[in-house]
């Protein structure tokens, strides 16, 4: 876009008004000048949504230009939608998913996913120390149910096609096969095991993360909606619930938010999450998935932690509404109750939800919106795993 237009910024939600002529006297919030002038002046780079892409395009930026007045916005109280609601899984797609993949895009194009994927976990594990992300790497591993033979035969028959795509990544195969040793019932006697993946510790992860924003003199700013922002040429002012805002550039990172941005390549796509209480003894480790992907688990801290089933309600699960429903969380209890602790005792202690950010393709969106404006969207499900490489994408349009 040519330097010095007047474009009017379509990225935009409801509608721009006389709001954004308001001066901050006359907002919700009464601003001292001292406030004013530390946080709300001279921005030359504000980031919307401080989730893994937000904060990891805000350290992109400050390492790019040290001087620079770097302000996250942020919707909720902590980091809201998935990052710091998922399941901690540190992984890049089980068979079933590529296959599925592979109906959508190009080999190349998920040939690029995988290792945009791969390359996101080492930069997560590099920036922060697998200590403080509290990463392990037990393996992961897909189960089949008995009613999907047709799903199990056709994963085994192209195990070698997709180790043969992956293996310039990794060196070797990918996906071997290994018995049903932790006595899971109602599936296949054969697992699809994945020796490279691992599982992170997300609340730590996010917390080390944020403290090296603030390390970096990053300020984040918490339960801050954007209502709308217009891109004049030379800045981009912004309206909030408490104040109006000029920064010299934006960046969009709220993923599956995105769509209240006017975003529309983004839908929003609800996951639903249980964990149990502390099981004594509990034998199992690494990461699980199931028919898909739509079913993930795993043990953390004696607990099973145990999600998704969006697949049984796309519809009403297509939305940034935080919640459970009794569809899924029923459904979610009896597979827990009848395959994968079906001689256990168990009680759920709680659940909760996440917002995810998908599309009708896995591919991410990383581009220039207009002059001053740019986004990081659509992680597909992977925003662990791709999360770091996106947000230093990101930060690398400007």
């Amino acid at each position: 876009m040519q330097k010095g237009s007047e474009n009017l910024c379509t990225f935009k939600f409801y509608h721009y008004s006389h709001k954004l002529a308001t001066s901050l006297l006359e907002t919700s919030y009464n601003f001292s000048y001292w406030e004013r002038k530390t946080w709300l002046s001279d921005v030359d780079f504000t980031i919307i949504g401080s989730g893994i892409v937000g904060l990891n395009c805000a350290l992109s930026l400050r390492e790019k230009y040290p001087h620079s007045k770097i302000l996250v916005l942020e919707g909720g109280l902590l980091p809201q939608g998935a990052s710091t609601k998922n399941a901690g899984f540190a992984c890049f797609g089980s068979v079933s998913e590529i296959l599925d993949d592979l109906q959508r895009h190009s080999e190349e194009e998920v040939f690029r996913l995988v290792k945009q994927r791969k390359e996101g976990l080492d930069l997560l594990r590099k920036n922060l120390g697998d200590e403080h992300i509290g990463y392990k790497n037990h393996g992961g591993y897909e189960l089949f149910n008995h009613k999907d033979s047709a799903l199990f035969e056709t994963c085994l028959a192209e195990k070698n096609s997709i180790n043969k795509l992956l293996k310039p990544l990794f060196g070797k195969e990918v996906f071997t096969e290994k018995n049903n040793t932790f006595h899971f019932k109602n599936i296949f006697d054969k697992y699809l095991y994945n020796e490279f993946e691992g599982q992170i510790n997300t609340g730590k992860m996010m917390w080390t993360l944020l403290k090296k924003i603030h390390s970096k003199g990053i300020l984040v700013l918490n339960n801050i909606a954007v209502n709308n922002f217009y891109d004049k040429g030379n800045q981009v002012e912004l309206q909030t619930d408490y104040f109006q805002l000029k920064t010299n550039s934006l960046f969009i990172a709220t993923n599956g938010f995105a769509k209240e941005l006017g975003l529309k390549e983004v839908k929003p796509a609800r996951a639903q999450v249980l964990i149990t209480q502390p099981i004594q003894q509990l034998h199992i480790k690494g990461v699980f998935h199931l028919d898909m992907g739509y079913y993930y688990f795993r043990n953390i801290n004696k607990r099973i932690l145990f999600g998704g089933g969006r697949n049984l309600d796309f519809k009403t699960e297509e939305t940034t509404e935080f919640g459970e429903t009794a569809l899924i969380q029923n459904e979610l209890k009896r597979i827990l109750r009848e395959t994968i602790l079906p001689h256990t005792p168990h009680q759920i202690d709680y659940s909760w939800s996440g917002i995810m950010g998908v599309g009708e393709q896995k591919k991410p969106i990383v581009k220039q919106l207009s002059e001053n404006v740019f986004c990081g969207i659509r992680l597909g499900g992977m925003g662990i795993a791709i999360g770091s490489f996106i947000g230093k994408k990101l930060a690398g349009l400007c």
